[in-house]
């Protein structure tokens, strides 16, 4: 990247509305290699330019959460400004991939403040060690001067002297000449309003020494623009998604290879790579979860789970019971996948393929869109999707492993009524004939979709639900089938029929 020293006056400084706009280090707070800026004292000149009385009256503190300082530097300014803009929506505006569980750094925070409608932000340059005191007063003169026009400013520095500080945004609202002191607004204090310290002190932790030639000093204008407030987007939005990643980062096994993709409202980890080395976890998490989740949203389900939900795609069977004993203290009950409500995840053994992923991915988006789809239609409906493949852009269930015994049960005569099967409670469902009841299930909603009729019957039960809470009423009205005993003889000379594979 190209680095351009600064070589002004204090006094052109001070009478400019901005500090020169020079572009530097666009990942600090955090830079990439994870390096901690060095310690070496700045020392103050023995006297420095006067400044006149400076304050920005009346902008509201807001405590960041964690790692959005520079958010929540932004949520102040634009509550100031009487746009009730919350921190999570600055981080939203700003594009950044959740799955890194962090927040802006100064480039990102900067696209933020453009897209919402501050003027020319980015107020950054870079100085050299040999001419501190100088280019120093060059940069606050920048600085008081903002503020004796109304504009506040977002400074990155050290958050305090020891050698390990991490970088850190605060915004600067005023200045006091009696104290030689700058006032501050400090995100990370809850009672963080007004703070102050010295100008020698500010200074002092402000250049962030990425290197000993040339360090560098971040500084944000929040000179408002046309601020266009963001309107308020889908659960769960892109912050929320960051700040379970970064809590999540915290329970990834260290070794392994494990990788993490986002894909609203999922989050994808695992430690599955391609046999021509490429990122299986992004490749399933594309391929597999948003395509599903795509295609479950256009037909049924508008709504995005409010939850974010954790899938564990575990590359082989030892892997997947090893690291579900490790992470969730549970034993897999089944060698292909389950979810867990208690830690809100679905824990995949994906070598036995994606089926199962798909399947209890139905859930999650059913409990959201329909609370009240009883337990007959919800494993139905997500069996139904075990095999699947795209029509026309719409997702289509095929024939699977379930046809073997529910034809074997049709022979001998033991598949029940379809009023009996809609009228199974959750534990009967689950623990009474189980198998012929997910089949017959499946294969009921099989048939649905065969006839053009499974969406049209989900959104009249989903409507009539209250009326209907088994769903019996509105299946027979959207087959037009006065008699159901011989629809199920029908139904039952019909799959006799059916082939897998």
């Amino acid at each position: 990247m190209k680095r351009v020293t600064l070589v002004v006056t204090a006094a052109a400084a001070a009478g400019a509305a901005c500090a020169l706009v020079v572009w530097a280090a666009p990942n600090a707070r955090g830079n990439a290699q994870g390096k901690t800026p060095g310690t070496q004292p700045a020392s103050a000149p023995a006297s420095r330019p006067a400044y006149a009385a400076a304050m920005v009256k009346g902008v509201p503190h807001v405590k960041q959460e964690p790692d959005f300082c520079g958010e929540a530097c932004v949520a102040m300014v634009l509550k100031k400004l009487g746009h009730d803009v919350a921190q999570e929506a600055v981080f939203d505006a700003a594009g950044v991939d959740p799955a890194l569980g962090r927040g802006c750094y100064t480039k990102e925070l900067e696209r933020a403040m453009t897209a919402l409608g501050f003027v020319a932000p980015g107020a950054s340059g870079q100085i050299d060690p040999g001419r501190l005191e100088g280019e120093m007063d060059v940069q606050f003169a920048a600085l008081h001067a903002d503020l004796a026009g109304g504009v506040p400013s977002i400074v990155c520095t050290r958050y305090d002297e020891k050698p390990t500080a991490p970088e850190h945004f605060r915004l600067i609202v005023g200045y006091d000449p009696k104290a030689d002191e700058v006032v501050y607004h400090d995100p990370a204090l809850a009672d963080g309003a007004n703070k102050r310290m010295s100008r020698a002190r500010l200074i002092s932790l402000w250049p962030l020494k990425y290197t000993t030639s040339l360090w560098t000093v971040v500084r944000l204008r929040c000179q408002a623009g046309r601020i266009a407030a963001p309107a308020a987007g889908a659960a769960p939005d892109a912050a929320a998604l960051a700040q379970h990643c970064r809590t999540l980062k915290g329970t990834i096994p260290k070794e392994g290879g494990f990788r993490m993709v986002v894909q609203r409202p999922f989050v994808v980890i695992g430690d599955e790579t391609a046999a021509d080395g490429r990122d299986a976890v992004a490749f399933r998490a594309k391929q597999t979860v948003q395509w599903a989740s795509e295609r479950l949203m256009r037909d049924y389900f508008p709504k995005c789970p409010d939850e974010i939900i954790d899938v564990w795609l575990f590359k082989d069977a030892d892997s997947y019971t090893r690291h579900a004993k490790e992470l969730f203290g549970e034993t897999p009950s089944t060698p292909y996948g389950y979810f867990s409500s208690e830690h809100n995840a679905l824990v995949m053994n994906i070598a036995t393929g994606g089926g199962t992923l798909v399947h209890e991915m139905v859930h999650p988006f059913m409990a959201a869109n329909f609370p009240a789809c009883p337990s007959w239609f919800n494993e139905g409906l997500a069996s139904l999707y075990e095999q699947c493949e795209d029509r026309d852009g719409h997702i289509a269930g095929r024939t699977n492993w379930r046809l073997a015994g529910l034809q074997k049960a049709i022979r001998a005569k033991s598949v029940p009524s379809f009023k009996a099967l809609t009228a199974t409670t959750t534990s009967e469902f689950y623990n009474k004939d189980r198998g012929t009841n997910y089949a017959q299930a499946r294969y009921l909603c099989y048939y649905l979709q065969e006839q053009g009729k499974l969406r049209e019957y989900y959104q009249a039960f989903r409507a009539a639900a209250a009326a209907d809470p088994t769903g019996y009423a509105t299946l027979q009205k959207t087959l037009g089938a006065a008699d159901m005993d011989q629809f199920k003889k029908d139904w039952e000379t019909w799959v006799l029929k059916l082939r897998f594979p």
